[in-house]
């Protein structure tokens, strides 16, 4: 079992739209999927038509009163299921707070999943908390959008000295361009040059899409209202880069 975290320290980069993309293309190349939606917002839960809630809320899953499989909902997608959002995340760090090692305790939880899922993708709240370390420690990759701007780099350069800093040295990065916009000579000065400073950087561009804002209207992954789109050919190559570097 794989379980990629789909994180950004910003937020607005694009990472619920791959996440909901990037588990579309692994359930239906027939790989056993769950895409566990962490933000307390439930962009994710709402592509997927999930209602944004969880019997007991976060706490009955932290804490261990409820189980992680009972929180799990089916999707319209084969080998595609999905833990929804819950607004009692937002509470998250406190709860994690609250026992032993929580920042092992994303990782006790989905260890048991291995039987039933091949992969496992994490929508995660864009901030750095306590979530943020256990996600870190449960994930084999971060898969980290970033719009071609200096913000974003910013942020990225802070999210790399934050796992240095708190010795997570083998966490794989996976950073890649999002809502890249090739008019923009900004944009482009940027896709230019930091791949020559920043090792790493997939090579896959995920663009700025109407295909992919529709997603909101459409309440589904782009690869079924519009398959043939630029964005939607841009996910399989970064589907493809992914795989290739961690698979």
């Amino acid at each position: 079992m794989k379980i990629y975290a789909n994180y950004s320290i910003k937020g607005g980069v694009g990472k619920t739209s791959s996440a909901v993309n990037l588990a579309y293309l692994s359930a239906a190349q027939g790989a056993r999927t769950l895409l566990w939606d962490l933000d307390p917002q439930g962009a994710s839960s709402y592509f997927y038509r999930i209602k944004p809630k969880v019997k007991g809320g976060g706490g009955g899953l932290i804490r261990g009163t409820r189980a992680l499989d009972d929180a799990v909902k089916g999707s319209d997608f084969p080998n595609l299921d999905i833990i929804p959002a819950d607004i009692s995340y937002r509470h998250m760090d406190l709860l994690l707070d609250e026992i032993k090692r929580p920042t092992h305790r994303l990782a006790k939880l989905l260890r048991p999943q291995a039987q039933a899922y091949d992969r496992i993708f994490l929508d995660c709240p864009p901030s750095i908390s306590m979530l943020s370390e256990s996600v870190f420690h449960a994930a084999d990759a971060l898969l980290v959008p970033i719009v071609p701007t200096m913000l974003s780099l910013r942020t990225y350069d802070q999210l790399i000295a934050f796992c240095k800093e708190h010795d997570l040295g083998k966490l794989k990065f996976l950073p890649y361009f999002s809502m890249a916009d090739p008019r923009n000579k900004l944009h482009s000065a940027v896709m230019q040059a930091m791949p020559k400073k920043r090792k790493g950087v997939l090579r896959s561009v995920i663009p700025l899409s109407v295909e992919v804002e529709h997603m909101g209207v459409a309440r589904a992954p782009v690869f079924s209202f519009a398959p043939k789109c630029v964005a939607a050919g841009a996910y399989k190559q970064l589907w493809k880069e992914v795989i290739r570097n961690l698979e």
